[in-house]
C-alpha cells in the first residue's frame, strides 16, 4: 500500500508540474524523496523544480542523485551539464556532458526536445557573451553548434546572422538571416536585421525593402522606424 501511494504522489505531480505548479510538485517530491529515495525520475523532476525556482545548488544535488540511481540517465545528466554552466563551473559541465554522451546506447538516441532547446540555449547564451566582447569567430561558432542542436530556432539563426555582419562577412549574414526570413516571416527581428546588413552595404534599396515590408505588418516597430530614418537623412 506505501508503493501505491508514493507512485499516486509522483503522478499528482508530474500533473502539477505540467501545469507550471511548481510550489505543489516541489511539496510533493520532497516528499516522496523523504521516503523512497531511489527512484531516478523522481529526483530528475525535483532538479527540475529547484531549477524553475533558481535553487541552482539543490537543482544540481537532485540531478547529481539522479545520475548516481541511474548512470545511464542522460537528460539528467544533460540537466546537470545546464546547471553547472549558469554557476560557471564549466569543468563539471563539461564532464556531466561528455557523461551523457558516453551513456548513449546508439549514435540517433532520442532525446527530448526540451532537453535540446535547454542546450542550444546554453551555447547560443556563450555565443552572446563572446559576442560583446567582440570575439566574433567564437560568437560564431557557439550560435552553430546551438542551431546544429535546435535548427528550428530562427531568434539563433538570426544571432549567428548579426555575428556574421559583426565580422563584416556579409555574405553569410544575408544567408542566416534570410533562411531566418522564410523559416519564420512573423519574427519580423529577422527582417529587421537583414535590412540593417543590406544598409551596411550600401544597398538602400533592399535595405528600404525589407524595412517597408516591417512597417506594412507592423507598423508600431520601432528598429524598423528608426532605421527608415536613416534613409531619409541626408547623406554627407
Amino acid at each position: 500500500m506505501m508503493d501505491k501511494g508514493w507512485r499516486h504522489r509522483y503522478e499528482s505531480a508530474k500533473k502539477a508540474f505540467e501545469a507550471k505548479k511548481f510550489d505543489t510538485a516541489l511539496v510533493l517530491l520532497e516528499g516522496i524523496t523523504a521516503e523512497k529515495n531511489n527512484y531516478a525520475d523522481v529526483y530528475n523532476m525535483l532538479g527540475l523544480v529547484y531549477y524553475y525556482g533558481s535553487r541552482l545548488d539543490d537543482a544540481v544535488g537532485a540531478f547529481e542523485r539522479a545520475v548516481e540511481i541511474n548512470p545511464g540517465y542522460t537528460e539528467a545528466s544533460l540537466n546537470l551539464a545546464v546547471v553547472y554552466n549558469e554557476l560557471g563551473k564549466f569543468d563539471s559541465s563539461t564532464r556531466a556532458y561528455n557523461r551523457a554522451k558516453e551513456s548513449r546506447k546508439e549514435a540517433d538516441s532520442y532525446l527530448d526536445p526540451y532537453v535540446l532547446g535547454k542546450l542550444a540555449n546554453m551555447h547560443a547564451g556563450i555565443g552572446s557573451i563572446y559576442k560583446d566582447l567582440g570575439f566574433y569567430p567564437q560568437a560564431v561558432d557557439e550560435y552553430k553548434k546551438a542551431l546544429t542542436l535546435r535548427p528550428d530556432c530562427e531568434d539563433i539563426r538570426t544571432d549567428l546572422g548579426v555575428a556574421y555582419r559583426d565580422m563584416r562577412d556579409f555574405a553569410n549574414s544575408i544567408k542566416e538571416l534570410s533562411d531566418a526570413v522564410a523559416f519564420n516571416p512573423d519574427y519580423l527581428k529577422a527582417s529587421v536585421q537583414l535590412g540593417l546588413t543590406y544598409y551596411m552595404m550600401g544597398d538602400s534599396d533592399r535595405a528600404r525593402a525589407e524595412w517597408k515590408q516591417v512597417l506594412e505588418r507592423h507598423p508600431g516597430d520601432k528598429m524598423a522606424r528608426m532605421y527608415m530614418k536613416l534613409l531619409a537623412a541626408p547623406s554627407g
